[in-house]
């Protein structure tokens, strides 16, 4: 008997540290307090979505926008604080755009999933930056008009109604196909045309359509056409500069013809 005795004890001892020790649940739902906390510790009207809906993305600074990419913190800081001690990592905006992955994984709290939804976002900034200076093609005659349509145009099979939206510089901001099928006045409505001018704040707009057969001359319906959409931009403010007739390496201007 008196040799089980140890046996006893170091089982009975055993037992306890099991019972003593908290489960993995009680561990996880620990860990999810605290991190409810830290998030709970941002007030709600400096939550950066919340701001963001409320107030508009130009309203947040530069750390809070981060901050809506991020998502999320970690245990020992919210993700605004993550955020704010990223951007003095790279001393500020301009340097995190040339940053790597393996860069900003080098910073506490910031893993591959972050640093990915980082540089997709400058990325993305970076392309609309570039597209908008290489998009602002400049149309100060009829040449011009043709020669941005022509390659598109000029081998369709079927009749395209194209508008070309321009800002106070004739510079091309939106171009738009508001149709396809033959060209008449109860198909093409001035509404369709200047509607998104409106909604784009152009200056002006130039029509653009193709003829299928190669042959640019102008049809009955064409000066129609051209003649009711001339009047409505008059009305509203919003000029039609042209309308250009596309064929097969020939176009016709319209306005060069005295009908705009």
């Amino acid at each position: 008997m008196a040799k089980e005795r140890p046996r006893k004890r170091i089982l009975l001892s055993y037992r306890g540290a099991v019972q003593a020790s908290p489960s993995f649940d009680e561990a996880k739902q620990k860990r999810g307090s605290m991190m409810a906390w830290m998030i709970r510790d941002v007030p709600k009207d400096s939550r950066p979505r919340e701001r963001l809906l409320s107030s508009g993305p130009e309203s947040l600074s530069d750390h809070e926008l981060i901050a809506i990419l991020l998502r999320t913190g970690t245990k020992e800081e919210s993700v605004v604080q993550l955020a704010q001690r990223l951007l003095r990592h790279f001393e500020g905006l301009r340097p995190l755009k040339d940053a790597t992955v393996e860069e900003m994984t080098n910073i506490k709290g910031i893993g591959p999933t972050k640093a990915v939804q980082i540089l997709a976002a400058l990325e993305l900034g970076r392309r609309i930056h570039q597209s908008g200076c290489a998009d602002r093609y400049v149309i100060r005659c009829p040449e011009d008009g043709a020669k941005y349509v022509m390659e598109d145009m000029r081998f369709l099979s079927q009749e395209h109604f194209v508008a070309i939206y321009l800002n106070t510089k004739n510079q091309v901001i939106y171009r738009k196909t508001v149709f396809i099928g033959s060209l008449n006045a109860s198909i093409v409505h001035p509404r369709e045309v200047f509607k998104e001018a409106i909604k784009r704040s152009a200056a002006s707009v130039i029509c653009v359509h193709n003829h299928p057969s190669g042959d640019p001359t102008p049809s009955r319906e064409d000066i129609d056409v051209t003649k009711r959409l001339a009047e409505c931009g008059r009305i509203i403010g919003i000029e039609l500069l042209d309308h250009l007739i596309i064929g097969d390496q020939k176009f016709v201007s319209l306005k060069e013809k005295g009908y705009v």
